[in-house]
């Protein structure tokens, strides 16, 4: 059975059976690298025999930090990006030697103040809210003075650093794409019309295409599911003239295919296609889907060095992260 802490053990008591001087315990327990490395398995080994456990609020009185960055995230910690974000995000603070503190939000509508207050309380040196989309006191949120406070968000904030995947240019990347390959005909099939990602992604379609003087017919809209993506793929496959298909996400593009092949329109010979965060690698095998593959473990490797090393200035840094187009077997020349 595991050992319960001995409150009543002291620094002192541990210096005393290890043989060392309470500084070294203390330089020990503070993580210093200014010790021997039987010296601090010998520590170690008293601090287990004592079951001591160092005082964390003392150490971070000594050291005025925590060590500590919390995350607000909604419940919903599985979608893709939020996934990769916190992937990127645990992986700076492991480098840095942080710890993390997560709080989950999940009620319907969550504000940034409702989300701050949570976190003040906690033992944390900075807060990174990420809750997916921009709550309505986005505009008028004033962060506490006392903890550097980043949003993960395609918009710029007023008053707090901001960060995001970069969705106009994954619209401007993929239509430049088709366009390159010799496509005019380009329809979209966003994702649930009220998400900041599908706004930002429908406004760079529009600016794309009208960059290239192409026509744009009237967008349609699901709710980043392959079953809405299906729905989508069935009225476009009575769409003769249309010859690619720019997808919300890899999800919706996969019912986009199956749509258009129960309708007999083959893919890519007849319509491309093109989804969005190449999130099906790993788990469709011989992998088809051409897709744009968002960097999400830098926006989260970038909220969290902002958190740690608030920036100086008046005006906050709105960072917007590039991604790239993965080339597979689901574009081709349209057919002339």
């Amino acid at each position: 059975m595991a050992r319960r802490p001995n409150t009543n053990a002291s620094l002192r008591d541990v210096a005393k059976l290890a043989g060392v001087s309470a500084q070294t315990v203390s330089r020990v327990a503070n993580g210093s690298d200014a010790v021997r490395s039987a010296t601090r398995e010998r520590v170690l080994s008293a601090m287990d025999q004592l079951g001591y456990r160092p005082s964390f609020a003392a150490r971070s009185l000594r050291a005025g930090t925590y060590r500590s960055v919390g995350l607000v995230m909604p419940c919903d910690i599985s979608a893709t990006g939020r996934r990769f974000q916190l992937e990127g995000i645990a992986t700076a603070a492991a480098e840095r030697k942080y710890a993390l503190t997560l709080v989950q939000l999940c009620d319907g509508d969550i504000s940034l103040e409702d989300a701050s207050r949570r976190m003040a309380s906690l033992p944390v040196d900075g807060q990174i809210l990420g809750l997916g989309s921009d709550p309505s006191d986005f505009a008028t949120f004033v962060p506490p003075a006392t903890i550097p406070t980043v949003i993960i968000s395609t918009h710029p904030h007023p008053r707090c650093a901001t960060v995001s995947n970069d969705q106009v240019a994954c619209s401007t990347a993929i239509v430049d794409y088709l366009v390159s390959m010799g496509h005019r005909e380009i329809r979209f099939a966003g994702g649930r019309r009220e998400a900041p990602a599908n706004i930002g992604r429908l406004e760079g379609w529009m600016a794309a295409m009208a960059a290239h003087g192409l026509a744009c017919h009237e967008p349609l809209f699901g709710d980043w599911t392959a079953d809405s993506g299906y729905r989508i793929g069935a009225l476009l496959a009575h769409d003769d003239t249309c010859t690619a298909i720019y997808a919300g996400n890899d999800a919706m593009a996969v019912g986009v295919i199956y749509a258009l092949r129960d309708a007999g329109r083959r893919v890519p010979e007849d319509v491309s296609v093109i989804g969005v965060d190449d999130s099906l690698v790993g788990v469709i095998p011989r992998l088809e889907l051409s897709s744009y593959r968002f960097d999400d473990e830098q926006v989260g490797a970038i909220a969290f060095d902002l958190a740690i090393n608030p920036p100086l200035g008046d005006v906050p840094p709105h960072t917007l992260v590039q991604g790239a187009v993965v080339k597979r077997s689901t574009v081709a020349p349209p057919r002339s």
